[in-house]
């Protein structure tokens, strides 16, 4: 689990001055990617070698809204991986009050030159790397 840290831009919030439901969205996909960079799989360098990995799914529950300003933890961690599929859990809290703000979760799946891509039947490096840290988030080993 990391704990990624973001401040609320002016042009993230709407009319009524809280943050747009819309950019918590944006926040899960910086905060995902500062975790692979931080696990070992900088996502730029997944990339290069041909493999993406497309949100397939996304479950969110807004609890609290953000203003301008307001900073955000965000708590990222891996909730299942089996190879070709991963999900992954965030927990948005305000930094200063300490409330909920969100909670989400997102699935994707892992392709190679736009076709499925099975890091462990591939015997990937990458395979390793995510089973670490689903045993270390979760305590789930396979």
């Amino acid at each position: 689990m990391i704990v990624y840290t973001r401040k609320i831009n002016y042009h993230e919030t709407d009319k009524m001055g809280i943050t747009h439901h819309s950019n918590y969205i944006k926040f899960m996909e910086e905060a995902r990617v500062q975790y692979l960079e931080e696990i070992g799989m900088p996502f730029d360098e997944v990339e290069r070698k041909g493999i993406g990995s497309p949100v397939v799914g996304l479950d969110i529950e807004y609890k609290t809204p953000t203003e301008f300003a307001d900073i955000l933890e965000i708590e990222v961690k891996v909730l299942g991986y089996n190879g070709l599929k991963l999900e992954i859990g965030y927990v948005m809290k305000n930094k200063k009050t300490g409330a909920l703000c969100v909670t989400a979760k997102s699935r994707h799946c892992f392709l190679k030159d736009g076709k499925l891509y099975n890091f462990k039947r591939a015997a990937d490096p990458y395979d390793e790397l995510m089973q670490k840290a689903l045993e270390e988030d979760t305590g789930e080993t396979k």
